[in-house]
């Protein structure tokens, strides 16, 4: 153990296989389980995130706890998400050994975290920190940001594809649905790399760190609004008049809303920002009476 991991409570590379092996524990691809084994990238990852030490953090997927320890230094409280019962069990032990003082501000939550709401959490949360499971990780996201209005800003580490895609902008060849319901809800922007071998296992694909903020969402409900952007980009090479005809009960009628609404029935969803999304949904609304 380095110095400073003796210092701080961190976790290094082998005490994680310690836990793991005392625990039974072999990472699995059905939970997405890639483990940060570095500590350098722990801390550059806590020190990356919005946090100050009176919030209160919610990490999604904490593992063997190398990145609750951090956060739990840098922040007033931290509520943990972990659907692994084993893992869920033996956090607070960890903590309880390499970070005593900090115990108490442990909130371990045996729970599926696109099941979890508003009320589980007191107190609410200020900030999500997490690793997140490449599959699960943009539907994970945007349900938090819709059950806890009390987030204001997140830091995510995800597959570096997927970060891409959720920070991307109108015109870009990846923007799509995540880009553009992510956009509702926050502004991101992608915070650095993390290559693959700080993992255990190591995964096939880089990493990378998506950073977002809070904004108030464009007028209109989420659910309508979120029905066009899916609409636009189940067919993403056809123009919108095409692409939103299902959804709008015809190509005419499509073409109508939109003209309502003043866009150019000729573009692809790809061109369009969420305030134009949302005022295709008002349209809409507006022209059923």
């Amino acid at each position: 153990m380095r110095d400073d991991e003796a210092v701080t409570g961190l976790l290094g590379a082998g005490d994680i296989r310690r836990i793991a092996e005392a625990l039974m524990v072999r990472p699995t691809k059905t939970l997405g389980q890639n483990f940060v084994v570095d500590g350098n990238t722990v801390r550059r990852i806590c020190d990356a995130a919005p946090v100050a030490s009176e919030d209160t953090v919610l990490e999604v997927g904490p593992g063997l706890g190398s990145l609750t320890l951090a956060l739990l230094s840098a922040s007033a409280r931290v509520h943990a998400v972990e659907i692994d019962a084993r893992l869920a069990t033996a956090l607070p032990e960890t903590v309880g050994s390499r970070m005593p003082d900090a115990a108490e501000r442990l909130h371990v939550h045996r729970a599926d975290a696109m099941k979890v709401a508003a009320p589980d959490f007191d107190p609410a949360p200020d900030v999500l920190v997490a690793n997140l499971p490449y599959n699960v990780a943009v539907p994970v996201v945007l349900h938090l940001l819709e059950a806890l209005p009390s987030l204001r800003a997140g830091l995510v580490m995800v597959q570096a594809e997927v970060a891409d895609r959720m920070v991307a902008g109108p015109g870009s060849r990846v923007y799509g649905v995540p880009s553009a319901k992510l956009a509702w809800y926050a502004r991101a922007r992608r915070a650095g790399s993390v290559p693959r071998g700080v993992f255990w296992p190591v995964p096939h694909v880089d990493s990378a760190l998506v950073s977002f903020t809070r904004h108030e969402p464009p007028p209109g409900d989420v659910r309508e609004v979120f029905a066009v952007v899916d609409a636009a980009f189940a067919q993403r090479r056809k123009v919108l008049r095409g692409a939103l005809a299902g959804w709008a009960g015809g190509a005419q009628r499509a073409e109508d809303i939109l003209r309502s609404a003043g866009v150019d029935p000729r573009l692809r969803g790809e061109a369009l920002d969420i305030a134009t999304f949302a005022r295709i949904a008002a349209a809409a609304r507006s022209t059923n009476g």
